[in-house]
């Protein structure tokens, strides 16, 4: 019993970790994209922002949504 909790912390871990690097690959694209088209250097660094807090709020709300399916 304590193998199978042990296993759900690890892949819940895991898929924490595996989300927080997504969301940091979708903010440093919308960052440089930013800076590309000609933002300054604080500009492109809110959008990063932005975006990564909107890629983390986008996970939680399908993890809340998957949860009330799954369990």
């Amino acid at each position: 019993m304590q193998e199978i909790i042990m296993a759900r912390v690890i892949i819940v871990l895991l898929t924490v970790a595996v989300v927080v690097v997504f969301a940091l690959l979708v903010a440093a694209a919308a960052g440089t994209l930013a800076r590309l088209d000609g933002a300054t250097y604080p500009a492109a660094l809110m959008r990063a922002a932005a975006t990564f807090a909107a890629a983390i709020i986008l996970a939680t709300a399908v993890a809340s949504v998957l949860t009330q399916y799954l369990s």
